[in-house]
Protein backbone atom coordinates (compact mmCIF):
# COMPACT_ATOMS: atom_id res chain seq x y z
CA UNK A 1 0.00 0.00 0.00
CA UNK A 2 2.72 2.14 1.02
CA UNK A 3 4.72 1.64 -2.84
CA UNK A 4 1.16 2.41 -4.32
CA UNK A 5 1.11 5.81 -2.54
CA UNK A 6 4.31 6.34 -3.15
CA UNK A 7 4.36 5.85 -7.37
CA UNK A 8 0.70 7.73 -7.41
CA UNK A 9 2.72 10.72 -6.09
CA UNK A 10 5.06 10.72 -8.46
CA UNK A 11 2.68 10.95 -10.79
CA UNK A 12 2.74 14.83 -12.00
CA UNK A 13 -0.46 16.74 -11.31
CA UNK A 14 -1.12 17.34 -15.41
CA UNK A 15 -0.70 14.33 -16.14
CA UNK A 16 -3.56 13.30 -13.95
CA UNK A 17 -5.53 16.28 -15.03
CA UNK A 18 -4.88 14.96 -18.26
CA UNK A 19 -6.27 11.40 -17.55
CA UNK A 20 -9.38 12.80 -16.17
CA UNK A 21 -10.04 15.09 -19.43
CA UNK A 22 -9.62 11.67 -21.71
CA UNK A 23 -11.63 10.13 -19.83
CA UNK A 24 -14.53 12.35 -19.36
CA UNK A 25 -14.12 12.69 -23.25
CA UNK A 26 -14.82 9.19 -23.53
CA UNK A 27 -17.73 9.30 -21.44
CA UNK A 28 -19.60 12.27 -23.21
CA UNK A 29 -18.48 10.60 -26.42
CA UNK A 30 -20.73 7.42 -25.80
CA UNK A 31 -23.30 9.11 -24.73
CA UNK A 32 -23.78 11.94 -26.90
CA UNK A 33 -22.92 9.38 -30.59
CA UNK A 34 -25.23 9.26 -32.91
CA UNK A 35 -27.76 12.02 -31.76
CA UNK A 36 -25.83 14.86 -30.73
CA UNK A 37 -26.47 18.64 -31.85
CA UNK A 38 -23.38 20.71 -32.54
CA UNK A 39 -24.59 22.89 -29.17
CA UNK A 40 -24.32 19.59 -26.92
CA UNK A 41 -20.74 18.77 -28.49
CA UNK A 42 -19.84 22.34 -27.65
CA UNK A 43 -21.52 22.01 -24.31
CA UNK A 44 -19.49 18.56 -23.55
CA UNK A 45 -16.05 19.88 -24.56
CA UNK A 46 -15.90 22.99 -23.19
CA UNK A 47 -17.04 20.39 -19.64
CA UNK A 48 -14.25 18.56 -20.24
CA UNK A 49 -11.82 20.68 -21.07
CA UNK A 50 -12.60 22.51 -17.72
CA UNK A 51 -11.34 19.88 -15.72
CA UNK A 52 -7.51 21.01 -16.64
CA UNK A 53 -8.39 23.90 -14.15
CA UNK A 54 -10.02 22.21 -11.67
CA UNK A 55 -6.97 22.70 -9.29
CA UNK A 56 -7.59 26.39 -9.26
CA UNK A 57 -11.35 27.03 -9.85
CA UNK A 58 -13.07 24.66 -8.58
CA UNK A 59 -15.91 26.20 -8.53
CA UNK A 60 -16.11 27.63 -12.26
CA UNK A 61 -15.08 23.99 -13.06
CA UNK A 62 -18.36 22.32 -11.82
CA UNK A 63 -20.57 25.10 -13.23
CA UNK A 64 -18.79 24.38 -16.67
CA UNK A 65 -19.88 20.54 -16.01
CA UNK A 66 -23.51 21.48 -15.75
CA UNK A 67 -24.67 22.04 -19.11
CA UNK A 68 -23.06 18.53 -20.77
CA UNK A 69 -24.96 17.09 -17.82
CA UNK A 70 -28.04 18.34 -18.85
CA UNK A 71 -28.11 16.61 -22.03
CA UNK A 72 -26.70 13.49 -21.71
CA UNK A 73 -26.16 10.89 -18.94
CA UNK A 74 -22.27 11.15 -18.02
CA UNK A 75 -20.74 10.97 -14.81
CA UNK A 76 -16.58 11.40 -15.07
CA UNK A 77 -16.58 15.28 -15.47
CA UNK A 78 -19.00 15.79 -12.64
CA UNK A 79 -18.29 13.28 -10.11
CA UNK A 80 -14.33 14.77 -10.59
CA UNK A 81 -15.37 18.31 -9.89
CA UNK A 82 -17.66 17.75 -7.10
CA UNK A 83 -14.68 15.59 -5.68
CA UNK A 84 -12.60 18.64 -6.23
CA UNK A 85 -14.96 21.01 -4.37
CA UNK A 86 -14.90 19.35 -1.56
CA UNK A 87 -11.11 18.61 -1.41
CA UNK A 88 -10.91 22.89 -1.77
CA UNK A 89 -14.16 24.40 0.23
CA UNK A 90 -15.08 23.84 3.85
CA UNK A 91 -18.60 25.11 3.29
CA UNK A 92 -21.24 22.44 3.80
CA UNK A 93 -24.13 24.69 2.61
CA UNK A 94 -21.94 25.20 -0.94
CA UNK A 95 -21.27 21.51 -1.68
CA UNK A 96 -25.17 20.70 -0.80
CA UNK A 97 -26.44 23.35 -3.19
CA UNK A 98 -24.10 21.81 -5.80
CA UNK A 99 -24.83 18.26 -5.13
CA UNK A 100 -28.44 19.64 -5.61
CA UNK A 101 -27.84 21.50 -8.88
CA UNK A 102 -26.04 18.54 -10.27
CA UNK A 103 -28.94 15.98 -9.21
CA UNK A 104 -31.41 18.56 -11.43
CA UNK A 105 -29.40 18.74 -13.93
CA UNK A 106 -28.71 15.20 -14.15
CA UNK A 107 -32.91 14.10 -14.11
CA UNK A 108 -34.65 17.22 -15.50
CA UNK A 109 -34.95 16.41 -19.51
CA UNK A 110 -34.60 19.37 -22.34
CA UNK A 111 -36.68 21.28 -22.98
CA UNK A 112 -37.92 21.45 -19.51
CA UNK A 113 -41.54 21.73 -20.27
CA UNK A 114 -41.17 17.70 -21.42
CA UNK A 115 -40.59 17.09 -17.63
CA UNK A 116 -43.36 18.60 -16.04
CA UNK A 117 -45.80 18.44 -19.37
CA UNK A 118 -49.51 16.94 -18.23
CA UNK A 119 -49.49 14.63 -21.67
CA UNK A 120 -46.76 12.39 -19.71
CA UNK A 121 -48.08 9.25 -18.12
CA UNK A 122 -49.14 9.89 -14.74
CA UNK A 123 -45.91 7.29 -13.40
CA UNK A 124 -43.13 9.59 -15.26
CA UNK A 125 -43.33 12.36 -12.08
CA UNK A 126 -42.72 9.69 -9.99
CA UNK A 127 -39.83 8.32 -11.80
CA UNK A 128 -38.95 11.44 -12.09
CA UNK A 129 -38.54 11.77 -8.25
CA UNK A 130 -37.05 8.71 -7.90
CA UNK A 131 -34.30 9.26 -10.28
CA UNK A 132 -33.30 12.46 -8.83
CA UNK A 133 -33.23 11.17 -5.17
CA UNK A 134 -30.57 8.47 -6.84
CA UNK A 135 -28.86 11.51 -8.42
CA UNK A 136 -29.17 13.08 -5.89
CA UNK A 137 -27.11 9.93 -3.59
CA UNK A 138 -24.60 10.09 -6.14
CA UNK A 139 -23.61 13.33 -6.54
CA UNK A 140 -23.25 13.04 -2.23
CA UNK A 141 -20.25 10.03 -2.34
CA UNK A 142 -17.47 12.00 -4.42
CA UNK A 143 -18.27 15.18 -1.83
CA UNK A 144 -17.88 13.18 0.76
CA UNK A 145 -15.06 11.35 0.03
CA UNK A 146 -13.62 14.85 -1.19
CA UNK A 147 -14.28 15.99 2.46
CA UNK A 148 -12.67 12.91 4.24
CA UNK A 149 -9.89 13.31 2.15
CA UNK A 150 -9.60 17.32 3.54
CA UNK A 151 -10.44 15.94 6.95
CA UNK A 152 -7.27 13.44 6.51
CA UNK A 153 -5.00 16.62 5.45
CA UNK A 154 -5.80 18.33 8.65
CA UNK A 155 -5.00 15.45 11.20
CA UNK A 156 -2.29 14.64 9.33
CA UNK A 157 -0.92 18.56 9.83
CA UNK A 158 -2.37 18.80 13.22
CA UNK A 159 0.11 16.02 14.17
CA UNK A 160 2.46 17.49 12.80
CA UNK A 161 1.97 20.26 14.90
CA UNK A 162 1.83 18.17 18.16
CA UNK A 163 4.92 16.34 17.45
CA UNK A 164 6.84 19.89 17.18
CA UNK A 165 4.77 20.75 20.37
CA UNK A 166 5.84 17.80 22.58
CA UNK A 167 9.45 17.97 21.48
CA UNK A 168 9.24 22.13 22.37
CA UNK A 169 7.66 21.23 25.93
CA UNK A 170 10.17 18.18 26.15
CA UNK A 171 13.02 20.39 25.30
CA UNK A 172 11.27 23.13 28.27
CA UNK A 173 11.40 20.93 30.66
CA UNK A 174 14.84 19.79 30.55
CA UNK A 175 15.77 23.16 30.36
CA UNK A 176 14.18 24.00 33.86
CA UNK A 177 15.41 20.65 35.39
CA UNK A 178 18.80 21.65 34.22
CA UNK A 179 18.13 25.29 35.46
CA UNK A 180 16.78 24.14 39.09
CA UNK A 181 19.66 21.81 39.44
CA UNK A 182 22.37 24.46 38.34
CA UNK A 183 20.43 26.71 40.69
CA UNK A 184 21.16 24.55 43.67
CA UNK A 185 24.40 23.77 42.54
CA UNK A 186 25.07 27.68 43.05
CA UNK A 187 23.23 27.65 46.04
CA UNK A 188 25.42 25.39 47.60
CA UNK A 189 28.64 26.63 46.41
CA UNK A 190 27.80 30.02 47.99
CA UNK A 191 26.47 28.70 51.59
CA UNK A 192 29.05 26.24 51.82
CA UNK A 193 32.09 26.20 49.79
CA UNK A 194 32.30 30.52 50.16
CA UNK A 195 32.15 30.32 53.72
CA UNK A 196 34.90 27.48 54.18
CA UNK A 197 37.20 29.80 51.93
CA UNK A 198 36.34 32.68 53.45
CA UNK A 199 37.53 31.15 57.22
CA UNK A 200 40.82 30.25 55.40
CA UNK A 201 41.35 33.82 54.04
CA UNK A 202 40.48 35.29 57.25
CA UNK A 203 42.81 32.59 59.29
CA UNK A 204 45.44 33.48 56.90
CA UNK A 205 45.21 37.13 57.08
CA UNK A 206 45.58 36.86 60.93
CA UNK A 207 48.53 34.15 60.63
CA UNK A 208 49.77 36.87 58.68
CA UNK A 209 50.07 39.88 61.48
CA UNK A 210 50.47 37.18 64.51
CA UNK A 211 53.91 35.51 63.23
CA UNK A 212 57.18 36.33 63.50
CA UNK A 213 58.84 34.40 61.06
CA UNK A 214 59.36 35.97 57.95
CA UNK A 215 58.82 32.81 55.96
CA UNK A 216 55.58 31.87 57.96
CA UNK A 217 54.03 35.83 56.50
CA UNK A 218 55.26 35.32 53.38
CA UNK A 219 53.13 31.87 53.47
CA UNK A 220 50.33 33.23 55.21
CA UNK A 221 49.74 36.36 52.59
CA UNK A 222 50.10 33.71 49.72
CA UNK A 223 47.51 31.79 50.89
CA UNK A 224 45.52 34.54 51.78
CA UNK A 225 45.91 36.29 48.43
CA UNK A 226 45.09 32.69 46.93
CA UNK A 227 41.78 32.64 48.84
CA UNK A 228 40.69 35.99 47.77
CA UNK A 229 41.00 35.18 44.31
CA UNK A 230 39.46 31.62 44.66
CA UNK A 231 36.28 33.59 46.52
CA UNK A 232 36.18 36.14 43.57
CA UNK A 233 36.37 32.90 40.65
CA UNK A 234 33.62 31.29 42.90
CA UNK A 235 31.34 34.28 42.79
CA UNK A 236 31.96 34.62 38.84
CA UNK A 237 30.82 30.56 38.67
CA UNK A 238 27.73 31.15 41.07
CA UNK A 239 26.51 33.90 38.79
CA UNK A 240 27.29 31.89 35.59
CA UNK A 241 25.31 28.94 37.12
CA UNK A 242 22.22 31.04 38.39
CA UNK A 243 21.43 33.09 35.21
CA UNK A 244 21.62 29.92 32.80
CA UNK A 245 18.68 29.33 31.71
CA UNK A 246 19.46 25.34 30.64
CA UNK A 247 20.78 24.89 27.46
CA UNK A 248 24.33 23.15 27.59
CA UNK A 249 26.19 26.03 25.94
CA UNK A 250 24.37 29.15 27.96
CA UNK A 251 27.24 30.45 29.38
CA UNK A 252 26.88 33.53 27.32
CA UNK A 253 25.14 36.63 28.08
CA UNK A 254 21.86 36.30 28.74
CA UNK A 255 18.85 37.90 26.64
CA UNK A 256 17.62 41.61 27.42
CA UNK A 257 15.13 43.87 26.15
CA UNK A 258 17.11 44.22 23.34
CA UNK A 259 17.00 40.69 21.91
CA UNK A 260 13.06 40.95 22.20
CA UNK A 261 12.36 42.30 18.68
CA UNK A 262 14.46 39.55 17.34
CA UNK A 263 12.11 36.89 19.47
CA UNK A 264 8.97 38.48 18.39
CA UNK A 265 10.41 38.31 14.48
CA UNK A 266 11.63 34.52 14.88
CA UNK A 267 8.29 33.41 17.06
CA UNK A 268 6.16 32.63 13.69
CA UNK A 269 2.90 34.34 14.86
CA UNK A 270 1.66 37.72 13.38
CA UNK A 271 2.61 39.90 16.73
CA UNK A 272 2.72 43.21 17.00
CA UNK A 273 5.14 45.28 19.65
CA UNK A 274 3.98 48.48 21.53
CA UNK A 275 4.69 50.57 24.45
CA UNK A 276 7.71 50.48 26.48
CA UNK A 277 9.76 50.18 29.96
CA UNK A 278 11.23 52.32 32.43
CA UNK A 279 15.21 53.20 31.71
CA UNK A 280 17.34 51.67 33.90
CA UNK A 281 15.84 48.85 35.24
CA UNK A 282 17.88 45.62 36.28
CA UNK A 283 19.18 43.23 33.93
CA UNK A 284 17.49 40.57 36.32
CA UNK A 285 14.04 42.42 35.27
CA UNK A 286 14.99 42.73 31.61
CA UNK A 287 15.38 39.30 31.69
CA UNK A 288 12.15 38.41 33.42
CA UNK A 289 10.10 40.71 30.70
CA UNK A 290 11.90 38.81 28.04
CA UNK A 291 11.01 35.13 29.08
CA UNK A 292 7.57 35.76 29.85
CA UNK A 293 7.59 36.75 26.24
CA UNK A 294 9.07 34.15 25.24
CA UNK A 295 6.61 31.75 27.22
CA UNK A 296 3.48 33.25 26.17
CA UNK A 297 4.26 33.01 22.65
CA UNK A 298 5.27 29.45 22.76
CA UNK A 299 2.11 28.89 24.21
CA UNK A 300 0.06 30.77 21.58
CA UNK A 301 2.06 28.18 19.15
CA UNK A 302 1.19 25.79 20.76
CA UNK A 303 -2.83 26.06 21.82
CA UNK A 304 -4.12 29.05 19.31
CA UNK A 305 -2.68 28.20 16.27
CA UNK A 306 -3.33 30.78 13.52
CA UNK A 307 -4.27 33.66 16.29
CA UNK A 308 -2.50 37.01 16.23
CA UNK A 309 -0.50 38.62 18.95
CA UNK A 310 0.24 41.79 20.89
CA UNK A 311 3.46 42.40 23.16
CA UNK A 312 2.89 45.12 25.15
CA UNK A 313 5.27 47.06 27.62
CA UNK A 314 4.17 49.37 29.94
CA UNK A 315 5.76 51.51 33.55
CA UNK A 316 4.06 53.66 35.80
CA UNK A 317 5.36 55.52 38.82
CA UNK A 318 5.08 52.47 41.17
CA UNK A 319 5.09 49.35 38.61
CA UNK A 320 6.44 48.15 35.08
CA UNK A 321 5.28 45.22 33.58
CA UNK A 322 4.31 43.54 30.27
CA UNK A 323 1.25 42.22 28.59
CA UNK A 324 0.46 39.94 26.01
CA UNK A 325 -2.55 38.81 24.65
CA UNK A 326 -3.62 36.87 21.94
CA UNK A 327 -7.02 36.07 20.05
CA UNK A 328 -8.77 33.13 19.35
CA UNK A 329 -7.20 30.26 16.99
CA UNK A 330 -8.53 30.17 13.85
CA UNK A 331 -7.85 26.47 13.19
CA UNK A 332 -9.31 23.52 15.46
CA UNK A 333 -6.60 23.28 18.81
CA UNK A 334 -5.05 20.43 19.76
CA UNK A 335 -5.53 19.10 23.41
CA UNK A 336 -1.54 18.85 24.43
CA UNK A 337 -0.57 16.86 27.71
CA UNK A 338 1.56 20.10 29.87
CA UNK A 339 2.62 20.36 32.79
CA UNK A 340 2.49 24.00 33.26
CA UNK A 341 6.12 23.88 34.08
CA UNK A 342 6.54 26.95 32.02
CA UNK A 343 4.03 29.31 33.82
CA UNK A 344 5.00 28.06 37.40
CA UNK A 345 8.72 29.30 36.33
CA UNK A 346 7.64 32.43 35.43
CA UNK A 347 5.76 32.98 38.57
CA UNK A 348 8.82 32.00 40.16
CA UNK A 349 10.94 34.70 38.03
CA UNK A 350 8.26 37.07 39.11
CA UNK A 351 8.66 36.65 43.03
CA UNK A 352 12.19 37.04 42.75
CA UNK A 353 11.25 40.56 41.39
CA UNK A 354 8.67 41.01 44.57
CA UNK A 355 5.82 41.25 41.41
CA UNK A 356 2.61 38.49 39.92
CA UNK A 357 2.36 36.82 37.15
CA UNK A 358 -1.61 36.25 36.23
CA UNK A 359 -2.21 34.24 32.81
CA UNK A 360 -5.92 33.77 32.26
CA UNK A 361 -8.70 33.38 29.19
CA UNK A 362 -10.32 36.60 27.45
CA UNK A 363 -13.72 36.89 26.84
CA UNK A 364 -13.17 37.30 23.05
CA UNK A 365 -11.94 33.46 23.28
CA UNK A 366 -7.95 34.20 23.25
CA UNK A 367 -5.15 34.46 26.25
CA UNK A 368 -3.75 37.23 28.42
CA UNK A 369 -0.39 36.36 30.12
CA UNK A 370 0.65 39.74 32.24
CA UNK A 371 3.84 40.05 34.36
CA UNK A 372 3.74 43.11 37.34
CA UNK A 373 6.56 43.68 39.35
CA UNK A 374 7.26 47.51 41.11
CA UNK A 375 9.84 49.79 40.25
CA UNK A 376 11.60 49.92 43.58
CA UNK A 377 13.73 46.98 44.85
CA UNK A 378 11.84 43.52 45.82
Amino acid sequence: MNTGQALWRRVPPWAVDAGLVALAALDAWINLYGEATPFMWACAALGCAGLILRRRFPLTVFLLTLPMTLFMDVAVAPIAALYTLATRTRSRPLLAGCALLNAAAGTLAWPLSDTFSDDTFPGDRTWTLIQFVYTLATAFAPILFGQLVQARHDVARQLVEVEVAREHERALYAQTVLAHERAQLAREMHDVVSHQVSLIAVQAGALQVAAKDPAARDAARTIRTLSVNTLDELRHMVTLLRASGGKETELTPQPTLADLQQLIANSGIETTLTGGLPPGISTTAQRTVYRTVQEALTNVRKHAPGARAEVHLWHDPQHFGVTVTNTAPTRPSVALPSARHGLIGLRERAELLGGTLTAKPTPQGGYRTELRAPTGPA
